[in-house]
């Protein structure tokens, strides 16, 4: 059911996901969802867990595999694109969607999103700073400014992909992650 839900949120948005929508894409009956979900913002909660829980699941941990340092950040750039390709996903990744349509709404959804992106963008300035540790990077760099620009080549590379239809934007992606790393390489 929250499979659906996320299915859902991706191709139409978090606004348009509701009891009622859920209901009918997997064949309950509204009064049933409703035992599982009270309101419609415990339902767009759900599927953020859910989101949130997949992407570890298929980017975080299979990237946990590779040798620390620069490779394990080449392994988190690659599953991150292939994120954003998952059949699971046929509207793109649920987080920027979601982040569009909740930065400027408080409410429990937003924190959650702004947690959770948090928690993102502190595991990518970790693993620049375990490669900074390992002597893949230079010691110095800001590794909360890698993070950011690391999260910046996969904005633009879901926009490009996603709205301009742009088909090479997986290859610029490529190129703009590797100036990044080029640009944080240790000097020695």
């Amino acid at each position: 059911m929250l499979q659906e839900g996320l299915a859902l949120a991706s191709r139409i948005g978090f606004e348009p996901l509701s009891i009622g929508v859920l209901a009918k894409t997997v064949g309950m009956s509204k009064s049933g969802l409703y035992a599982h979900f009270l309101h419609k913002e415990d339902l767009q909660l759900a599927v953020l867990r859910k989101a949130e829980e997949l992407f570890t699941a298929t980017v975080v941990r299979p990237a946990l595999a590779a040798p620390r340092g620069e490779p394990r950040l080449r392994a988190l750039f690659e599953l991150w694109l292939r994120w954003a390709e998952a059949d699971c996903l046929p509207g793109g990744c649920v987080f920027i969607s979601a982040a569009n349509e909740f930065d400027d709404r408080p409410g429990a959804v937003r924190t959650y999103l702004v947690e959770s992106q948090e928690r993102w963008l502190t595991g990518l300035a970790r693993a620049a700073e375990i490669a900074i540790e390992q002597g893949d990077f230079r010691s110095g760099l800001d590794a909360r400014q890698f993070a950011h620009d690391f999260y910046a080549v996969f904005l633009a590379y879901n926009h490009f992909r996603r709205l301009m239809h742009d088909p090479d934007a997986e290859r610029r992606a490529r190129v703009a992650f590797e100036a990044l790393l080029v640009a944080a390489q240790s000097t020695t």
